[in-house]
Order: structure tokens, then sequence, then C-alpha cells
């Protein structure tokens, strides 16, 4: 009678048709695991379609071309990852704004970016780079004159 009764407990935790039974707690931390993964997974998949996006890398080349602004920071410059779940980081079909955090061996800030396009799948074009260190103290990195339809660093 025990066996029959310790073969019954078993079959309540196999699925129908299966010969192989999972506790729960191993199924709750196996599916744990994989949810984990699996987001972890996807906001570092995000984080790089950002770094490889051209309006991301036109703002960190104007940054670097900016003496003034690295000297507030200090070298090494270090570009950290966006705070997705920020509101002013925000990208659709024609506008981009970036808040990207990067530091120094002096200080730390946000680099503000603003960029644009005429249309779906056009060239995107710096609008602003500004650069605001911790102590508030803000650097412009680059301007849009639309004067001849240029882009010009801000002096």
């Amino acid at each position: 009678m025990f066996t029959e009764l310790q073969g019954d407990q078993d079959s309540w935790c196999r699925s129908p048709g299966s010969r192989m039974s999972m506790p729960l707690g191993k199924l709750v931390l196996f599916t744990s695991v994989m949810a984990g993964g699996s987001c972890t997974l996807i906001y570092y998949l995000i984080q790089k379609a950002f770094s490889r996006a051209s309006y991301y890398q036109l703002a960190l080349e104007q940054l670097r071309s900016r003496p003034e602004a690295l000297e507030a920071l200090g070298s090494p410059l270090n570009v950290h990852y966006l705070h997705l779940t920020d509101k002013y980081n925000f990208v659709d079909i024609a506008d981009a704004q970036l808040k990207i955090p990067v530091s120094g061996s002096k200080s730390e800030g946000h680099l503000y970016v603003s960029s644009s396009r005429d249309a779906p799948f056009k060239r995107w074009h710096l609008q602003e780079v500004v650069l605001e260190l911790k102590d508030g103290q803000q650097i412009p990195v680059f301007k849009f004159s639309g004067e001849n339809g240029a882009e010009v660093k801000k002096d």
C-alpha cells in the first residue's frame, strides 16, 4: 500500500504523457534563471543598438574633438551605458534625444544629444550636443547652423 501511495504522489508533478518528473522548486528556479538571462540579454542588445547608431557615434565624435570638454572631464574618457528608463532618452523615426553618461578622471556628467533626419532611412544630423557636468556647468559641444545646411562646431 505504501508503494502505491508513493507512486501516486510522484504522478501529480508529471505532465500528462511525461515519464520524468520535475519538482516545483526546480521548475521555478529554472524558469527564473531563464527569464533573468533573457532580460539581461535583451538589455545588452538594446545598449549595443544605441551605441552603434549614427546619432550616438556622431555625438561622441564631437565630444572627442572638443579639448575644453575633454579637459573638464579628464582623461581617459569613459562612456557608460544609457539609462533606458530615463524619460529624456527618446528615439523615433525622425528625432532622437539621448542623455549619455560620461566620466573622466576629473569629473562626470551627461552628454545631451539632439538629432534629427528628414525622412526614414535618411542620414541623421546632429542638432545640438551639450556636456553637462555634475556640478551643473554646461559646455556647448556642437550646434547645427542651418544657414548653409552645413554642420558646424560651436565655438
